[in-house]
Formats: structure tokens, sequence, C-alpha cells
């Protein structure tokens, strides 16, 4: 069914968050939605705190950001805590009413059809834009795919609040108009089990009916850049430094390896969770004798200079330029960076994770598997592959037939449009 068709009353799409923009997890999924949509006729548009998207289809409202000072000042009240002050309740409101003129201004400037808000109905680092959204869905009844990456539940920082009755109206809403999507298995259940909302799975995906090029002399460039010869063994960490990606395993494994160089490159900064972590993986690393290598300055969406005229590099760029990838997550809500690794055809060395075991594992994907720490077989394991070329090439062409099958585009794409149908039918439904 496609838009513009008599009975498709879905034309323009409103892609809804925080933050849209960067290498985020969030904004990466986003723009594979965009795309996937574009490609069947949707028309997309944004509205966030931070944007990087055509300025003809997008909105920029500064405080939907959750590094916004304004935010920021509240969750500071909000969580950690079991009552907020009166001022709190009364600013939260104030910014509510006024984050939901926005997005009434965003539905009318590009005629928002159907709505997907991204996380913002799911984890709470921006309340009054979460209650904000939940309430012109409940008051306009737009159709709604509400895309949820993880939730409250999931993060230690949120479990002790002083805004329950806040959580529960909007994080997320139960609202007959929304389609909620989750990104794996075990959310699926708690989200099933904590509200009673029933859900989708739409896992994380990649495009695997377009392969990688292979590397060329820009990408090889990086890896001079960073003081690694042809021969040398260059391990890629490929997440933010935060203390769920337990980096300290990768460092155990860099030492325990006994390479010539003993270095790892951490492609990404520490995000929104704070720096601390980043000084004690420093000295971890110090300790085992480890150099880290953080290249976050140098990665940008695309390829191009620095204000010194130095070369920029694509996180596709620091994939192809690896030779070892490290994925020693506590934690992950699917695992973008392990499809990606498995996309530029590179071996992998992976923590069995909660969501990697249920939704990933069973799937069949050859892999070196940590349980926590780095065992010496598993360190004997990652030689042996990085020593032999045939069994490597056997293991990431695998690895890529089995992503290609279960996380590709096309099988967002199946999943997708069968949403938007539900959603066409709501709409064609009242008349």
């Amino acid at each position: 069914m496609q838009p513009g068709c008599t009975n498709d009353p879905i034309r323009n799409v409103g892609f809804v968050s925080t933050r849209i923009a960067g290498t985020d997890g969030v904004s990466l999924e986003l723009d594979k939605w965009a795309r996937v949509l574009e490609r069947n006729g949707y028309t997309c548009h944004y509205l966030a705190g931070e944007l990087d998207r055509p300025a003809d289809r997008s909105m920029e409202v500064q405080r939907f950001h959750f590094l916004h000072p304004d935010i920021l000042e509240l969750q500071a009240v909000l969580f950690g805590r079991k009552t907020r002050p009166r001022w709190a309740t009364e600013r939260i409101h104030e910014l509510k009413n006024e984050f939901k003129d926005a997005l009434y201004a965003f539905r009318d400037r590009f005629a928002i059809d159907l709505l997907i808000p991204e996380n913002i109905l799911a984890i709470p680092v921006n309340i009054p834009l979460g209650l904000a959204t939940a309430e012109l869905i409940a008051e306009t009844g737009i159709p709604t795919v509400a895309h949820h990456h993880d939730f409250s539940w999931e993060r230690d920082r949120f479990l002790v609040s002083a805004c329950r009755d806040l959580l529960d109206a909007a994080f997320p809403p139960d609202l007959p108009t929304i389609q909620h999507v989750v990104i794996n298995s075990l959310a699926a259940e708690q989200l099933s089990h904590r509200r009673g909302v029933s859900n989708t799975v739409v896992p994380n995906v990649y495009d695997f009916a377009t392969p990688p090029p292979p590397p060329d002399e820009y990408c090889r460039s990086l890896r001079a850049r960073l003081g690694f010869d042809d021969g040398d063994v260059m391990v890629l960490q490929p997440t933010r430094v935060v203390p769920r990606k337990w980096i300290e395993r990768s460092i155990e494994i860099v030492r325990y390896l006994d390479l010539p160089k003993p270095r790892l490159v951490i492609s990404h900064s520490a995000g929104d969770e704070g720096g601390e972590y980043t000084e004690r993986v420093r000295e971890y690393a110090q300790n085992l004798g480890v150099e880290l290598v953080f290249i976050d300055h140098l990665v940008a969406p695309e390829r191009g200079t620095n204000d010194r005229g130095e070369r920029l590099y694509t996180i596709a760029d620091v994939y192809r330029a690896a030779d070892l990838i490290t994925y020693p997550s506590g934690y992950e809500g699917f695992g973008n960076a392990f499809l990606e690794a498995v996309y530029f055809r590179k071996p992998i060395v992976v923590n069995r994770y909660s969501i990697y075991v249920a939704d990933i594992e069973p799937r069949g994907f050859d892999v070196v598997a940590i349980e926590g720490f780095a065992a010496r077989g598993a360190v004997d394991e990652i030689r042996k592959v990085l020593a032999d070329p045939e069994q490597r090439e056997r293991m990431v062409q695998k690895n890529y037939e089995i992503a290609r099958r279960f996380f590709s585009y096309e099988v967002l794409e199946e999943k997708l449009l069968h949403l938007f149908r539900c959603c066409n039918g709501q709409l064609l439904g009242r008349g």
C-alpha cells in the first residue's frame, strides 16, 4: 500500500526525539527507519533538540535535548530520591505545555499524518517532553509508532525516583492509537508484564543487501595516522566509554594477546553518562601496559577535514581499518556495534550479555564468546583467528549471511509496513 493511494491517508511521517544527530544508537536506528520509509514513498520530517537533518524538513527546539541545562536541573531532583520539590512539579508542567505547543506546531507545519517518538516515551531523560508527547497523542489521536530502545527499569540510575506518577503516565503511555515497538524479546516481555502493553519486536538492522566497499587509500591512511603498520593488529572498541560497555575486558584481551603494539582503539566518547569511568579505564589500561587510542575527535558523519585541514573519517572507515572488534558489554538494548562488525566482515569478541543470548546467539553466529571475563581459552581462540586468514574468512562470511537473513533492511521493511497498515486501519476506521 503506497502513500498517495486513496486508501492510504499516511504520507508525512514525523520523527521526534531529544537528539537526531551523530552516531548514537537511537539516531542511527532512526536513520535506518527513515531510509526504509522513504524508499516506500513516505516523506520523513524531524523534531529534536539537536539535528543534522535537512533544514526544510526539520524543526529544532533546544530544550528537547536531554543535556539542556533546564532539563539537567530537573533530572538532578527527580532521581536518586523519593520526593521532589514543588517548584520541580510546576516547572515540569510549564515545560510540558511549551513542548506541546512545539509538537502541535511541528504537526501543523509539515502536515504530519503519523508520529514516531524515538525513545522519548521509554527512557526518562526528558520528562516534560515525554509528558507533552503523550498528551498530544491523547488529544489528537494521531497514529503513532512508538520506538522504544530502553526503559527506566533497565537503568540503575532511574530505579529510585521522585517521579513515579509521571513515569506511569508517559513512559510509556497506554493509548489506543499507539503501536509500541521494542528492539528485543526481553524488553517485549517486561513491557507486557509491567505495563500490560502489547508490542512488536523490531530488531536493529543493517543494509546487508548492499555490501561494504573494500578498504581504500583514505581508509588505510587512518591506520598510518594512528601508528599501525601493515602487520600490526588494530583492536577496535566501537562503543561509547560508559560502565556497561565493560571496556576493562577489552583492555585485558589486548594485554593477554601479547601484541608488539598493545593498543586499544576506542571510537566514541563518554556521551551522557559521565567522565569518571573514562579515568578509571585510562588508569586500568596504564596498569596493564595497554595504550588507549581515543579517536572520537577524528570520527564524523562524512569524510572531510577539520579546521586544521586534517582528515576526518566515518565510522565505516574505522571498522574497515580494524582487524578485531571487541564487544564485551555487560548490557545492551540490542547490539548495533555487533551488527556493524558483522557487516564490515570483522571477527568479533563478544560477551554473552542477556539480549545477545536471547535474540542473537540462537541465530548461529560464529564469534569468540566470553562469559564476563577474558579466559585463556578465549584468548587462544582469538590468536588462531588472527593467524588463519582462511578460518577468518569463513567466520565473517557465515556471519554476514546469517545477518542478511535475520537483521536486514528487508526484515525491517516487512515489520514496519505492517505497523503502518495497522495505523492506516485506525485512520480509515475513523472515517
